[in-house]
């Protein structure tokens, strides 16, 4: 028997969970299609939200506008789901170097938003400090797991999730309408990450994605009231455990984790670190993340019922749910996506 519903959303990730959550605060029908067994980005990812990037601390793309968006959005889910997702965790800059120390001090002096100063003092009894610390305010720590698996829930309850694989072989479409199996839909969404690159509609996109490896370390006595950052990140992850990653790798052999990467975290952690530490679990993911750093949002350019909702990349905690309302609004009523998200800036590409 045939199910009708307006939208199909493939995958549950950070974007098809939040695509999923603004269709349900509006009472939209819809069905989510996710495979649990494949990897996924959001599983594996920090969680952070941090309003400042790179070697010269410079505040990241729209902060101004999406964070304050962000925060009220994961505060709206939590309570949705009822079970606590949403923390701040402002990060301390333990300067790995002369060179950074200069770069926070030259920032704080001329451009200090989200900057302050912290006593390092304070913490050399966990952290061996050479070129001072320094604090970044009004971060956060999104537990991504618990967040998935709450809103997972919640779709299954109300029967708007689908555990299964997206074949080609089981979908069909028009201009007006989409099938997949024996569903119908006006339009469906693709929010599944980096397997949105092996789909003929979006495969001329400029993916690029990024191999992130992480450690989940136990750091008993370490206070999981801050997220740390020197050559790596230690992020609070779950009573003493804390995840710890470092660069993402662009070039990679395949998807496996890498005893490289593990030696070279350890050898960190003991350099960073004045306190005994174990390490609990080695984990990978692979990042949707694209060549201009920005989201992947909108209505495909030439087939008007296939979309998509994805390439948030490393800053995917705060832009999800920003660019998924978004998307939203556009389909329900037409109000135009940010232009540097609007896949129709690839028009002549895909």
């Amino acid at each position: 028997m045939t199910e009708k519903v307006k939208y199909l959303i493939v995958g549950q990730g950070l974007s098809g969970t939040w695509l999923s959550y603004y269709f349900s605060k509006q009472h939209i029908s819809y069905k989510i299609i996710n495979d649990s067994s494949l990897k996924s980005a959001t599983s594996v990812a920090s969680g952070v939200i941090n309003p400042v990037t790179g070697r010269r601390i410079v505040q990241t793309w729209k902060i101004d506008s999406i964070l304050p968006f962000a925060i009220d959005a994961y505060v709206a889910l939590q309570e949705k789901i009822n079970q606590l997702v949403f923390s701040s965790a402002p990060i301390l800059l333990i300067h790995p170097s002369q060179q950074m120390k200069e770069s926070f001090d030259y920032r704080i002096a001329h451009d200090n938003v989200y900057l302050q100063k912290t006593d390092a003092k304070n913490w050399q009894d966990f952290f061996k400090v050479h070129e001072g610390m320094g604090m970044i305010k009004d971060c956060y720590w999104i537990d991504l797991n618990t967040m998935v698996h709450g809103w997972r829930k919640y779709l299954q309850e109300q029967e708007h999730y689908i555990e299964g694989r997206f074949l080609m072989a089981d979908f069909s479409f028009t201009e007006n309408s989409v099938s997949w199996k024996n569903i119908n839909a006006e339009k469906i969404i693709f929010c599944d990450g980096a397997y949105a690159m092996q789909l003929p509609f979006f495969n001329n996109l400029p993916f690029a994605p990024n191999k992130g490896e992480a450690l989940i370390v136990r750091i008993p006595g370490l206070s999981q009231k801050h997220i740390y950052k020197s050559n790596m990140t230690l992020v609070p992850w779950k009573e003493d455990l804390f995840w710890v990653g470092s660069i993402y790798e662009w070039n990679y052999e395949n998807e496996a984790p890498t005893e490289a990467f593990k030696n070279k975290m350890e050898t960190q952690l003991k350099q960073l670190l004045q306190i005994p530490f174990e390490i609990i679990d080695h984990i990978v993911g692979i990042r949707p993340a694209n060549l201009e750093r920005r989201p992947f949002v909108g209505i495909h350019p030439i087939h008007n019922s296939i979309a998509i909702c994805n390439g948030m990349g490393t800053k995917g905690c705060s832009l999800a749910p920003y660019f998924a309302q978004q998307l939203v609004q556009f389909l329900e009523t037409g109000t135009p996506i940010d232009s540097e998200a609007d896949i129709h800036r690839f028009a002549k590409d895909i």
